[in-house]
């Protein structure tokens, strides 16, 4: 298990500089080989010449390419100095960029709103696995009952309504309508109560169309296991059908269910805009909704960066699992 976890911590580490370099290329190479001035999408078209020119220096544009990755490398872990036009500004470690238009670093708005964005993921990841394979599991097992035509049809509903129009009906039912709860984030200062109730709905919304994806998946992948020769030879020794599913079934089950796990809750990291927005949530998701409108590019290569590494910091954890629930991929 240790050799597995060495592994997979040096391939995490060589996974971590390609995707550094690659967000490199693409706010800073791409763009300049397609004509555009890296400095200009800084600052802004209506910035002037001496504006444009300052930020170029400050994030040293004319040096060499290498040089340039260099000092993106060295400012995500010491911090970065950025000096050009007159005045010099500090960029202290994690130097995840920093905004000319709004004189901030980013890293500081990132953790800002990074705990609602987590918030909202987790809350919604643990809701969808808990309906979502539950539902599918007992989908597979009573296979043509009514049950299991019933999940399946709120599962392809689940999937095909798109969630602001799901997030606006649950407000328009429970917040506006009804009102048995107040959507909304309020911190943890306020109290458990709120902060939960202010969650719930985006919980349900969110958590409803991935648990129809994931009760699809795992009636799928329940089916296909069902009817493997391991299962039929557990039965013939005598063993209890909540055994056979729980010990055996479910084993080879959870495997493709970890793995979109993993996927789906690290994209969630960089926020679900929809979601968000629709309810009004100050997360990663609206930071870079924001961002887009204000043309503010540091604010989007920092989102950027933090979801490429949840993504992987996901799967890392993935795999792990993957070598507790089958102790045959740790010896492969």
């Amino acid at each position: 298990m240790l050799a597995y976890l060495i592994r997979r911590l040096m391939a995490v580490a060589v996974m971590l500089v390609v995707i550094v370099v690659v967000v490199f290329c693409i706010f800073f190479l791409i763009p300049k080989w397609a004509g555009v001035d890296p400095a200009v999408m800084y600052v802004g078209k209506t910035s002037s010449a001496a504006q444009v020119e300052a930020v170029r220096e400050k994030l040293h544009l004319g040096d060499p390419v290498y040089a340039q990755v260099i000092d993106f490398f060295k400012g995500l872990f010491v911090g970065r100095t950025y000096s050009g036009g007159g005045d010099v500004t500090h960029c202290a470690a994690p130097c995840f960029g920093y905004s000319f238009k709004s004189e901030q670093a980013i890293w500081p708005v990132l953790t800002d709103r990074l705990p609602v964005t987590l918030a909202l993921a987790l809350g919604a990841a643990v809701l969808w696995l808990l309906f979502g394979v539950a539902a599918g599991v007992l989908s597979a097992l009573k296979r043509g009952s009514l049950w299991d035509r019933t999940a399946m049809v709120v599962a392809l509903s689940g999937v095909s309504l798109p969630i602001f129009f799901t997030a606006m009906l649950a407000l328009a039912a429970f917040d506006y309508g009804l009102g048995w709860i107040d959507s909304g984030f309020h911190p943890l200062g306020d109290g458990i109560g709120p902060w939960f109730q202010g969650l719930l709905l985006p919980w349900v919304t969110l958590a409803f169309l991935y648990a129809a994806m994931y009760a699809r998946i795992t009636r799928a992948t329940m089916l296909e296991v069902m009817g493997e020769d391991y299962i039929r030879t557990a039965r013939a020794k005598g063993l209890s059908e909540p055994v056979v599913i729980g010990k055996h079934a479910m084993r080879s089950t959870m495997t493709p269910i970890l793995t979109m796990l993993g996927m789906d809750l690290g994209a969630l990291v960089g926020g679900a805009i929809l979601t968000e927005t629709a309810f009004s949530l100050p997360g990663l998701g609206q930071a870079v909704l924001k961002a887009i409108s204000d043309r503010d590019l540091p604010v989007i290569l920092g989102v950027t960066l933090i979801t490429s590494l949840a993504v992987i910091i996901a799967n890392l954890v993935v795999d792990i699992l993957y070598a507790v629930i089958d102790p045959r991929v740790r010896l492969a």
